[in-house]
């Protein structure tokens, strides 16, 4: 290991990001970050998804976090071109899959995992010396509300963000020897493509639901969204105080899931999401071919 860095506090700071693409939140973290004044290492699996960034004068780096060898060669760049120090990493890159639990592809929510959990973890491992070296680095993960509310037809994204909450949680206390601070960022609604067009499939067992999918689940998602940019003028500023919180709340509506996790607990998620989703609508009901399926109350 590099010694630490003792004039951390002089130089640039610098930051690495993923999923930088155009749209999404790392497009915007970038942005900000770069107005304030940070060497900015933006990264996406595609380069021409971050022209803005790269006519912004923001350093652009091709990168898929679930190739190992691709993460290392992103990591030596960046140790030759910061001399051999990272102030901030943001684990940002994630996928959704929005399909019920008996609907899964088990090969999607692989790849799901290997992108928002072993990505994030792939990241920490190749990156933890340069940001010991930095003499005061931060690890923050954008995480999700998602992590602690069963949204319907979202079991796998649920999960992701549970695992990587629990993650943040470990590697904060695993980290504090070495004066990283790890933030996880509790994220509300927020103007992304992150949900994509999907229909229930034809032979699901939420196949009467359909219409509530698509009005209640899809679009709904994104009603009061707070854009990418607002998102990163919020958080930003957070995680480069001397003394940032070890959990951040940003986004759309996040104040909602705040007040039913501090003073109702999982029975009050419960109650709002079967009503907020349509399920409180429904009921089983046997046809004559003894099959059982949803039907409207």
């Amino acid at each position: 290991m590099s010694p630490v860095r003792d004039d951390f506090m002089t130089p640039q700071r610098s930051v690495l990001i993923t999923g930088c693409s155009a749209g999404g939140i790392g497009h915007a973290l970038a942005l900000e970050y770069h107005a304030r004044g940070l060497r900015v290492i933006a990264t996406a699996r595609r380069l021409e998804a971050m022209e803005e960034l790269q006519a912004a004068g923001i350093t652009a780096m091709k990168l898929d976090v679930t190739d190992v060898e691709a993460v290392r060669r992103v990591r030596d760049e960046v140790a030759a071109m910061t001399g051999g120090a990272l102030d901030i990493l943001i684990n940002n890159a994630g996928h959704g899959y929005t399909v019920a639990i008996t609907d899964m592809d088990l090969t999607d929510v692989r790849e799901l995992f290997e992108v928002n959990v072993i990505g994030p973890i792939c990241m920490v491992q190749e990156f933890a010396n340069l940001l010991i070296n930095s003499g005061d680095g931060r690890i923050v993960q954008v995480g999700s509300i998602a992590g602690f509310i069963g949204i319907p037809f979202g079991a796998a994204y649920n999960m992701s963000k549970a695992a990587l909450m629990s993650f943040s949680n470990t590697l904060r206390v695993e980290m504090a020897p070495f004066n990283v601070k790890v933030i996880h960022a509790i994220t509300g609604r927020v103007k992304t493509e992150i949900v994509k067009p999907r229909s229930i499939p034809p032979d699901s067992l939420y196949r009467e639901m359909e219409d509530v999918f698509q009005t209640k689940r899809l679009h709904a998602s994104q009603q009061g969204a707070m854009p990418t940019a607002a998102y990163a003028r919020q958080l930003a500023p957070e995680t480069l105080k001397p003394r940032p919180h070890s959990y951040l709340w940003v986004g759309g509506h996040v104040w909602v899931p705040w007040l039913i996790h501090t003073f109702l607990g999982q029975w009050g998620f419960d109650w709002l999401v079967r009503t907020m989703f349509g399920f409180s609508g429904f009921s089983p009901v046997r046809t004559p071919d003894g099959t059982i399926k949803l039907k409207r109350d």
